[in-house]
């Protein structure tokens, strides 16, 4: 009797047991479930920091400062910036809740410090953002509180430029080749930067892309951005909207809340490259036998002198140079050389040395062919074998078999589109050097009603392998390109068969005109450049009128830019710092340009209205602007979904 009450009890117990376990489980359930509370979204907050935050008289260089809750740092070696900068870079680290940063360098005397963690700091658990953050100390009785702040731009095209460092000297010590910045910023993804810890005076400002991180300019490759304005920073106070939103949707209230104003806070600089002058001899190569070529880093009038080795480079060459002539392309006139597999020869050419002047160099090359000679032959006997396949094969078929062009005829491409815009002209692009172009073999027809007249035209040779034909071109009016066998003739002695293009030019109702009056210049020779919203330039006009006329634009969306032509080259130049020289100003129109057939658009422009910051249109700007790091207002979203109001203590 005794055991089945025991028994009995026993499994009470343990169905009470249960029982308990499943409700506390229950319990846990709900307290960790998502609707069982507000989540947290309160950023992380100093408690207290050592030595103390504005603290003067400091001596140490190990810091810690002390947060509410656990904290991380995102990237900190790129988003941390110590002012005056640091030769041996900083530990910084989190370690729970406190942030511990070991300064490497000797303290400067009488010099205020400032750590600006940016927006790295966050809380470790649902990554609320600090915010901006900076922590200072000096190591004299004053501490300086002043800031500067500003944009760096590309001067070539207005880009904001990320990431480059931006520095102060004093104006009296202005060495940025010979002396570290002393107070030091970097920009953000919309070209922004913010110099903290000024102290009252006069500086010089730049922007410097600091390969070797030696705080200084020393290096050509280096960006540099520099400016003849004297900064001069000073604070006062202002007033700032901050508003309190009910949630995603509603305003709560929107205060008006004083704080200090520093400036200048709108420095503008306009970073660039130097043009690298150094020339040496970046490689050399024979990629088809007839003819190999030399790359340079940089042009020169004077040209390489080639002395053959196992062959007479007497008239051997016919020689083609680019624009910069820093790429120079020798083709071989005699066949015997282009089947010669290696071509040995003793190459003089200038260099710069290393106290950067030019000086003759003397070398011996050898140019192998990628293909050997025996290897072609059996190509050309394999191209010659299908060619004739193929002649046999349209003879068969009552094909005319004669116009299919032999394997060693020469084969001018010739750019004609059905559909011809009235300013475009044609062009001509050969193989290898031409010895023969004649134009007398070359007829342009044009058909008015149903006859068809000759047409006049200009017949010019641009390089050593294109050629262009500018013709009388009129709207709506078909035409006939039509060239004889033998008009082009190469080097080799290969010629071109007989060729005929049909095309027709475009009415004038299919484009639209542009007529752009552009102010605040004052007579300077400008280039105003039509851009397509990839940012390429589709048209250009140079003028000192103070206006710009854009004919036969296709229909769409444009954008507009334009320079200040200042030496009178017609194109970009980047500056100098040597020679104190900056790039030449470049404006962008800060809207787009709508443009539609039979339509003549009128725009007034002056480029200087606007800070040069605020002009590039967002569609053309490739660095986008940082992602703000925000909290994710999780709370307002529930509210929302439960339909009540959101606590007051939880509002932003």
């Amino acid at each position: 009797m005794n055991d089945i009450q025991n028994e009995r009890q026993t499994r009470k117990f343990t169905v009470f047991l249960l029982s308990f376990i499943s409700l506390m489980v229950f319990s846990c359930a709900r307290m960790g479930s998502p609707d069982g509370g507000w989540y947290d979204e309160t950023p992380p907050k100093v408690l207290s920091a050592t030595p103390k935050d504005g603290a003067t008289n400091v001596k140490t260089k190990k810091i810690k400062i002390l947060f509410d809750e656990y904290i991380k740092i995102d990237n900190p070696s790129e988003k941390v910036i110590i002012s005056p900068p640091q030769i041996e870079a900083a530990d910084i680290k989190a370690a729970g809740k406190q942030i511990v940063i070991d300064l490497k360098d000797t303290l400067l005397e009488n010099t205020t410090y400032t750590i600006d963690f940016s927006d790295a700091i966050s809380d470790n658990n649902e990554n609320n953002p600090m915010g901006n953050f900076t922590y200072s100390f000096s190591t004299g009785e004053v501490i300086d509180t002043l800031e500067v702040s500003g944009y760096v731009l590309e001067a070539e095209n207005l880009e904001p430029v990320k990431g480059i460092m931006v520095g102060l000297y004093k104006e009296t010590e202005d060495s940025i080749q010979s002396l570290p910045m002393q107070r030091i910023s970097r920009t953000d993804g919309s070209g922004h930067f913010v110099i903290k810890g000024v102290a009252p005076g006069s500086y010089r400002i730049y922007a410097l892309q600091d390969a070797d991180e030696n705080y200084y300019f020393n290096q050509k490759s280096e960006k540099i951005a520099f400016t003849d304005q004297i900064i001069v920073p000073s604070a006062k106070p202002d007033i700032r909207q901050d508003t309190v939103w009910r949630d995603s949707l509603h305003i709560e209230t929107i205060n008006r809340i004083g704080y200090t104003h520093f400036l200048p806070d709108d420095i503008e600089l306009r970073a660039f490259t130097h043009i690298q002058t150094d020339r040496y001899l970046v490689k050399t190569e024979r990629k088809e036998p007839d003819h190999f070529t030399f790359y340079f880093s940089y042009g020169s009038e004077w040209l390489p002198d080639i002395k053959g080795l196992n062959f007479d480079e007497t008239d051997a060459f016919v020689i083609d140079t680019n624009e910069k002539q820093d790429t120079i392309t020798y083709w071989l006139r005699d066949t015997t050389l282009i089947n010669q597999d290696t071509l040995r020869m003793e190459v003089q050419f200038v260099m710069t040395d290393t106290l950067g002047e030019l000086q003759l160099k003397t070398d011996t090359m050898e140019m192998l062919s990628k293909i050997p000679y025996a290897k072609r032959l059996k190509l050309k006997q394999k191209e010659f074998d299908e060619w004739k396949k193929t002649q046999e094969k349209a003879k068969k078929k009552g094909d005319p078999y004669d116009s299919i062009m032999p394997p060693s005829s020469l084969n001018v491409k010739i750019n004609v589109p059905q559909q011809l815009d009235p300013d475009v002209n044609i062009r001509f692009t050969a193989p290898c050097p031409l010895e023969k172009a004649d134009s007398s073999m070359i007829h342009l027809y044009a058909k008015h009603d149903t006859l068809w007249y000759e047409s006049r035209f200009l017949f010019r040779q641009l390089n050593t392998l294109e050629y262009e034909l500018v013709g009388e071109w009129r709207p709506e009016i078909e035409y006939s390109l039509e060239i004889d066998s033998a008009a082009f003739v190469d080097i080799y002695g290969n010629v071109s068969k007989p060729s005929k293009n049909g095309f027709k030019v475009k009415s004038n109702d299919d484009y639209s005109t542009l007529l752009v009056t552009v102010t605040g210049m004052n007579n300077k020779t400008i280039v105003v450049q039509l851009l397509s919203g990839s940012d390429a330039v589709v048209k250009q006009v140079s003028t000192d009128k103070g206006y710009a006329e854009f004919y036969y634009i296709k229909p769409g969306e444009y954008y507009m830019r334009m320079f200040i032509d200042e030496n009178l080259n017609g194109k970009w130049d980047t500056g100098d710092f040597e020679q104190q020289l900056q790039p030449e100003p470049v404006y962008y129109y800060p809207s787009a340009l709508q443009c539609k057939a039979k339509w003549d658009v009128s725009e007034t422009w002056n480029p200087l209205e606007r800070k040069l910051f605020l002009q590039k249109p967002s569609k053309l700007v490739k660095q986008k602007a940082d992602k703000k790091k925000t909290v994710k207002n999780r709370n307002a979203e529930r509210a929302k979904q439960k339909g009540i109001e959101l606590p007051a203590n939880l509002r932003k």
